[in-house]
């Protein structure tokens, strides 16, 4: 009596990421650059499964195997050049607002820092180092943080807004603080 085994191959997948007009790709290893008008952007993308070439005006991401991982990581990997595309003509720009009921908080960026004076009557200011690639600007009561990548510009709104977050304090009273009311081009409801 003979059995038989069926082995499935499992196919490979590839997904195309079209080059947006005014944006230069390249590879350098696992390592993609894409340049725009206004700025360069860097990412290193380190996957074992995944290989990346590029063709003409076409990006391609390729995996050797055709598992559910595999597929979340290259929609991952399609959205992220896609943010660096966009990033690189036109910066992500991130809008917070600061609220101050109770006490006149005093926020200003000097050098590397973005520093918060007087939250809720507090001596000591608090002090946030940003990191490099955002560009940070307060113009009245709002915080505009500008960056080519979309991560860096995200980060730097998020790590502002813990910043000034207070614990055991009722936030219907007490809502003083910095808040964000728009990421890259959305409202915050």
């Amino acid at each position: 009596m003979e059995t038989k085994t069926n082995k499935k191959k499992k196919k490979s997948i590839s997904e195309i990421v079209r080059i947006a007009e005014g944006v230069s790709v390249r590879l350098e290893g696992n390592e993609v650059i894409v340049k725009g008008k206004k700025s360069e952007v860097k990412r290193d993308f380190r996957y074992k499964q995944i290989e990346l070439k590029l063709e003409g005006s076409q990006l391609m991401i390729n995996s050797r195997r055709n598992t559910k991982r595999e597929k979340t990581i290259i929609g991952s990997l399609k959205a992220h050049i896609k943010n660096m595309m966009s990033g690189a003509n036109e910066p992500h720009k991130y809008i917070l607002k600061i609220c101050s009921g109770h006490f006149p908080m005093n926020v200003s960026v000097a050098k590397n820092e973005f520093i918060v004076k007087n939250l809720l009557g507090e001596k000591v200011p608090r002090v946030l180092r940003l990191k490099e690639g955002a560009n940070v600007r307060i113009e009245g009561d709002i915080v505009t943080i500008e960056a080519a990548d979309k991560e860096i510009a995200g980060q730097v709104a998020a790590d502002i807004e813990k910043l000034t977050r207070r614990g055991n304090y009722d936030t219907r009273v007490f809502q003083d603080g910095i808040y964000i009311i728009n990421k890259d081009g959305k409202d915050v409801k």
